[in-house]
């Protein structure tokens, strides 16, 4: 990992997030080839108040998009499946708990790409091991 003499950007931990993905067993990697990974400073007021979240440092990620479970052979999608990491409670978390930052954001997007295959928290919790995070 880099020595960071300032906080790492939107850039550094987008490599993270892509560096981890690379890592994903192929399983996995291969049903998360169309999910796009975006990364911004911090989740805005709507997306907290849809998320029942009052502290915007509380959300470091999020997946938007309809897990692989609930999707039919006919649905259309109009917008593509995403996972949004937020850089800056990412940041914040890191300095908290004093885990490496590739250790974190790798947690954070198989977190949420969890969610796009509609995995419940036990099922998060085993995928976790696995993957050793």
């Amino acid at each position: 990992m880099p020595a960071y003499t300032t906080p790492p950007g939107l850039e550094d931990i987008h490599a993270l997030a892509e560096a981890a993905l690379a890592k994903m067993p192929i399983r996995l990697a291969k049903h998360v080839a169309n999910v796009a990974i975006l990364v911004e400073d911090i989740a805005d007021d709507e997306t907290l108040a849809d998320m029942g979240v009052d502290n915007p440092w509380e959300l470091t990620g999020l997946y938007r998009g309809t897990p692989l479970s609930e999707r039919g052979a006919n649905d259309v999608r109009l917008m593509p499946d995403t996972v949004v990491l937020f850089r800056e409670a990412i940041l914040l978390e890191w300095i908290e708990e004093g885990e490496s930052l590739e250790a974190l954001v790798a947690s954070v997007l198989v977190h949420e790409i969890a969610h796009h295959f509609g995995f419940s928290d036990a099922d998060i919790e085993r995928l976790e091991e696995e993957l050793d995070l």
